[in-house]
């Protein structure tokens, strides 16, 4: 049975008779918070059921009923959007479908987005750089090429303006934004090179995010956050003894997928700890807990 069409669910819209419905769309349109957290709050206490009768309000010609109504099915939504994210995070191991980790976690914050669509504009960018980039040239020239495409033609760039941004930490805002922190950057730069095959993977530094080109030959050290710049090994070691930090080697093993997730939900967790937004950090500690089972 579909869940969306079970009798419980049925009679949960049920307790709302038209007459109920009409006085609460009514008192929706009242510009009164009190009335409205009142509203809100018996709305919501009827479960996800009456989510589909409000969406079909939420394009209603009172801007105010309107707007109240967009924020109620919102909560459904971002509600929905949490069971799933925290459901993958559970069910999934270390190698975890990264992409589509950050795709829900985008959810989480913003339930309306169309992961199709992000998808299918990475798919155009697999299709470009299939194009230009040659793949029997040196690593150091696939990667110019890379870089040229993302940081010059597409704009990516570092946010260092506003850093501690929440949306430069969800992927669907990075690729509206064109801008980021480092690890969501490298999200963008892994997601164009997992379509072209490339051996490129995530480098969790202290402090600091980093991709890393690998063959039997060479290992090419890459700053996305710095618009690709091009680090050795030498420079990782340098960077670390400036930022106060002892190097070790396990810093440069490439991180796993669960651990790159876990690491973009602890920064989110302390920008909303920062921001004292409570119910935020709660929300992203419960995904901590998740990822690190």
């Amino acid at each position: 049975m579909d869940p969306a069409k079970s009798p419980a669910k049925a009679s949960a819209t049920a307790e709302l008779s038209p007459s109920r419905k009409a006085a609460l769309l009514e008192l929706l349109a009242d510009d009164d918070h009190s009335v409205y957290r009142a509203i809100r709050r018996e709305i919501i206490s009827h479960g996800p059921a009456v989510r589909d009768w409000l969406a079909d309000h939420s394009l209603d010609e009172d801007p105010i009923r309107r707007r109240h109504a967009k924020a109620i099915v919102s909560h459904f939504d971002r509600q929905s959007a949490d069971h799933d994210f925290s459901a993958f995070c559970l069910r999934h191991g270390e190698d975890l479908n990264l992409e589509e980790g950050c795709w829900l976690l985008s959810r989480t914050r913003h339930p309306e987005i169309n992961i199709s669509a992000y998808r299918a504009l990475f798919d155009d960018y697999a299709r470009d750089l299939c194009d230009r980039l040659d793949f029997g040239a040196e690593p150091e020239g696939l990667i110019a090429g890379l870089n040229t495409y993302l940081f010059k033609e597409k704009g990516y760039t570092g946010n260092e303006d506003n850093y501690y941004d929440p949306d430069n930490s969800y992927l669907n805002r990075v690729v509206d934004n064109r801008t980021g922190n480092p690890i969501s950057l490298c999200m963008v730069y892994l997601a164009a090179c997992r379509r072209l095959q490339l051996p490129i993977t995530g480098i969790g530094l202290p402090g600091h995010f980093l991709c890393r080109f690998q063959n039997p030959r060479k290992e090419i050290y890459i700053d996305a956050f710095n618009e690709g710049r091009i680090l050795t090994k030498t420079d990782c070691m340098k960077y670390l003894k400036q930022a106060g930090y002892e190097f070790h080697e396990a810093f440069l093993i490439p991180a796993s997928p669960r651990r790159i997730l876990l690491r973009m939900c602890s920064n989110l967790h302390q920008i909303y700890q920062h921001e004292n937004q409570k119910g935020e950090a709660d929300r992203l500690q419960g995904y901590i807990v998740a990822l690190s089972k």
